[in-house]
């Protein structure tokens, strides 16, 4: 019973550490959804030496005079890729609603 106490409360914990810890996970947790929806997990074999690697050259291709260019051309891409999925997703619905 104590220890259901417990965890209701740390799950209703508002001091401020937590509430930055929760926020600071949830990113995380995003950015690492965004890592597999890419299909880099699949793509690498899950090797996380590969994964940094090609983080490290993203890195450093910003750090570079193409900066603009590639921030440009990569949210394009991005916002296509998310409309797309979202078409896909409302297409799949409309599909399952009907049968």
């Amino acid at each position: 019973m104590r220890h259901r106490l417990e965890a209701q409360k740390a799950r209703t914990d508002m001091r401020q550490w937590m509430v930055k810890r929760r926020e600071r996970t949830r990113h995380l947790i995003e950015l690492g959804g965004l890592v597999i929806k890419a299909g880099l997990v699949d793509l690498t074999g899950d090797d996380r030496a590969t994964l940094y690697g090609a983080f490290l050259t993203v890195a450093a291709k910003l750090q570079g005079e193409d900066r603009d260019q590639a921030l440009i051309l990569w949210q394009r891409k991005g916002k296509r890729a998310f409309e797309m999925e979202a078409e896909t997703e409302t297409a799949t619905e409309s599909t399952a609603g009907q049968a």
